[in-house]
């Protein structure tokens, strides 16, 4: 398996992945935002033919961050037959370390819900998040 920053020839790749793994789904112009935007803040996991089977998708908030810039993972998916290879864990440390290297980002945010018990496994004993707010619904 190989980790490495997203670029845009891979955006459909990752837009499939998402389909294929995400109740949630951006239209490609999203992906396009976000590779134009911030473009070494996306990583994709590839297999040894150089299929995407996982990607993170990430960016910088501006809004109400106050005077910290911080970073926003939008998506993070992986393959199902590729999951528990801690695919998920190297991407996500590469954006980590990439906004903090790049952006001088202070934290980093996101969403889950709250029935995905394996997302919040991941975030919450693994990366070391902290729950900071449950939204209704």
């Amino acid at each position: 398996m190989n980790i490495r920053c997203a670029r845009v020839d891979d955006l459909m790749s990752m837009q499939n992945a998402n389909l294929m793994c995400l109740p949630e789904n951006y239209q490609m112009k999203y992906y396009f935002y976000h590779a134009l935007s911030w473009p070494q803040l996306s990583y994709i996991a590839e297999d040894h033919k150089g299929n995407v089977v996982g990607y993170v998708l990430a960016k910088m908030e501006d809004e109400g961050s106050g005077d910290e810039p911080h970073g926003h993972i939008t998506s993070l998916a992986v393959k199902r037959s590729y999951r528990r290879l801690g695919l998920a864990n190297k991407m996500m440390d590469q954006t980590a370390r990439a906004m903090v290297e790049t952006y001088n980002a202070k934290f980093v945010s996101l969403h889950v819900r709250v029935s995905n018990r394996a997302a919040l496994n991941l975030y919450k004993n693994t990366l070391k998040f902290e729950i900071v707010d449950t939204e209704p619904k």
